[in-house]
């Protein structure tokens, strides 16, 4: 934390890093998703600094000081190849994706979503991008198409994740989909 009195607000950074410490700590196995799910929402519940000292514990803090909590960017690009990425894993709050004369596969079923809302930028120039979303996820699509096909499954869920879609697809192909009939079809 940044702040050493438990009075003082909270702030989005402070509960950024609590929320990443959390999201090791599902990775690495000691907390389950339900006890993850309970303290995601209790830190982006609370309001002071001493409200996050709890959530975290009984957690190693294996997060540096000044070091970003890789929860914050991350890009993933296909060029000229095939990418695939699964598995369990913390996208960014804010993650680009790039296809450009390639495939690229993400599926976020079982991925640590680092907080409440995270956004999804998508851009394939000639080229494939698919993304699978959590079952549970509100998907909202900002993004664009010029020559493309774009096929973006929305959703509304009361407790679930939001995730924004935004980029740009041109001459090429971006689908996110909750659906898993044709999923291995489709790479």
């Amino acid at each position: 934390m940044t702040a050493n009195d438990p009075g003082q607000r909270a702030s989005d950074a402070d509960r950024d890093r609590v929320a990443g410490v959390i999201a090791e700590g599902l990775a690495s196995g000691r907390l389950t998703s339900a006890e993850h799910a309970d303290r995601l929402e209790a830190t982006y519940a609370a309001v002071t600094v001493g409200d996050l000292v709890p959530i975290t514990r009984d957690l190693p803090d294996t997060l540096r000081p000044n070091m970003p909590t890789g929860t914050e960017r991350q890009r993933v690009s296909a060029v000229f190849s095939k990418v695939i990425r699964g598995g369990r894993w913390v996208p960014g709050r804010h993650t680009t994706f790039s296809s450009v004369f390639g495939a690229l596969i993400v599926d976020l079923s079982e991925s640590v979503l680092p907080g409440r809302e995270i956004t999804l930028e998508l851009n394939s120039f000639c080229g494939k991008l698919i993304v699978r979303v959590p079952e549970h996820a509100n998907v909202v699509d900002e993004g664009s198409a010029l020559f493309s096909k774009r096929h973006v499954t929305g959703g509304k869920s009361e407790d679930g994740p939001l995730i924004r879609v935004t980029g740009s697809s041109r001459f090429g192909k971006v689908i996110v989909s909750r659906a898993i009939t044709d999923w291995n079809m489709r790479s």
